[in-house]
């Protein structure tokens, strides 16, 4: 059998509460029955003891004083719930009755303890009896026998164990629309968050389900989907953004190949124009090459977190790595290099991510530096972190273009320096990799004089 949601909390709840109403009217149909019991058989054991005065005993005889009286007295009075009365020797053998039991006769259980009470018959009807000792100088003489009907009390039971029932039947049924319609109200919630995300498709992404007022489980459920629909919109706004970086940096080069090789087949050329026209080809599918790597390695860093498990490495030594990978460029330039370790020598940091970051800052020092200038590095401890400086005397950079240094194929003042190679992603990597490791990159810079970038790094000592 399937069921709602709403009707599952609805069951579930009526049967643990069915559960406890059973025990409870369970609990209290027995409560009255022993309390019934308790009432009659206290007014049994007051009869059976009022009784016992009125008995005399001569030798083995017993029998019951003043019998006449006791006859006239029931016919004068209405007893609606009269007491039968036997007496019966010491062998069991009977003695005499009240003239209430007329021809019927109480029966002796020699196995129930005197003076407990229990069940019987008495022409076809239930009664309550109790059988006490009469004695006489320490010694059992016979027995007294006093019943009352039961039929009362057995009405009483039955009628609230009917009453009981029924309540229970409709308290059941009262209950399962009460909890469905109550489940109907706790569910509402997430119908909301269910209409809203099959309203969220691949070009609304930016809906999201409103938070409930109370910190539940429910605020817990909405505040995850939120999360999870936010990553899913970084996904894909930077699946869109490799997309646009794509198509806007690859359209120039392959427009230019194209116009190059349809000039070329136009009509047969000198070997030497071949050869030209080709090695410019080359140079173009190289810089595209060079183009795409860094789009998908800029698309990782974007998608991939610090891992504990990185290496570290002096920041001093990685320094030395990015300075040795550029020497024959720094060597052309003629350029002066400056490195003050400092007294950072032993200090660690994150070596894979550092590198990336060093490496595109460093290689743009060198790469718009003057030749014959001077770049300078130096590394210092403020606190608890390691601070990088790069200086160099370079081109410098446009007050107003600060702030765009790290978008993607920024290039400030871009065609004033054709000459100059590079597509704007380096610092954009720089800038993805310093936000891995929590580290921070400011930039300063006059134009015509130089840069300064200064990176902070967490000492990982």
């Amino acid at each position: 059998m399937s069921l709602s949601f709403k009707n599952r909390i609805a069951l579930h709840y009526m049967t643990a509460t069915a559960i406890i109403m059973a025990v409870a009217f369970t609990v209290v149909y027995f409560v009255v029955q022993g309390t019934v019991y308790q009432n009659l058989d206290r007014d049994l054991s007051f009869e059976a003891e009022k009784h016992t005065g009125e008995i005399k005993i001569v030798g083995d005889s017993i029998k019951i004083r003043n019998k006449k009286e006791w006859e006239e007295r029931e016919h004068r009075e209405i007893q609606v719930n009269p007491v039968f009365i036997q007496i019966l020797n010491k062998d069991g053998i009977f003695m005499d009755k009240s003239p209430n039991l007329k021809e019927e006769a109480l029966r002796f259980n020699p196995q129930q303890t005197y003076g407990g009470h229990f069940n019987e018959t008495l022409n076809n009807r239930a009664i309550r009896q109790v059988q006490l000792p009469i004695e006489e100088n320490g010694k059992i003489k016979g027995f007294i026998l006093a019943a009352m009907s039961l039929e009362s009390s057995k009405m009483v039971l039955l009628n609230l164990r009917s009453v009981l029932i029924l309540a229970y039947l409709v308290l059941l049924a009262g209950l399962y629309f009460i909890s469905r319609y109550i489940a109907g109200r706790g569910i509402i919630p997430i119908q909301v968050i269910t209409e809203t995300t099959k309203r969220i498709t691949q070009n609304n992404l930016n809906e999201r389900v409103t938070l409930p007022q109370n910190k539940d489980e429910l605020y817990d459920l909405s505040f995850s989907i939120n999360n999870l629909l936010q990553r899913i919109e970084n996904a894909m706004e930077r699946e869109r953004q490799f997309t646009s970086d794509a198509s806007h940096e690859l359209r120039t080069p392959l427009a230019t190949l194209k116009g190059t090789l349809e000039v070329l087949v136009r009509k047969p050329r000198q070997k030497s124009e071949y050869e030209d026209k080709i090695k410019f080809s080359l140079k173009e599918i190289d810089r595209m090459t060079n183009t795409i790597e860094q789009l998908l390695f800029l698309a990782r860093l974007e998608t991939s977190t610090k891992k504990t498990d990185e290496p570290l490495a002096p920041l001093s030594t990685i320094v030395d790595e990015i300075l040795s990978r550029h020497k024959n460029r720094i060597s052309d330039k003629k350029l002066t290099i400056n490195f003050d370790k400092g007294d950072v020598l032993e200090d660690l940091v994150p070596q894979y991510h550092t590198l990336l970051i060093l490496d595109n800052i460093i290689g743009n020092a060198i790469k718009y530096s003057k030749a014959g200038s001077t770049v300078s590095i130096t590394n210092t401890l403020l606190d608890t972190k390691l601070v990088c400086k790069v200086r160099d005397e370079g081109i410098g950079i446009k007050k107003e273009d600060l702030d765009k240094l790290f978008n993607h194929f920024f290039r400030s003042d871009a065609l004033n320096h054709k000459n100059i190679p590079g597509n704007g992603l380096g610092l954009s990597i720089a800038k993805k990799a310093a936000d891995a490791i929590h580290a921070e990159i400011h930039a300063e810079s006059e134009l015509g004089v130089g840069t300064t970038f200064t990176i902070h790094f967490l000492s990982q000592s």
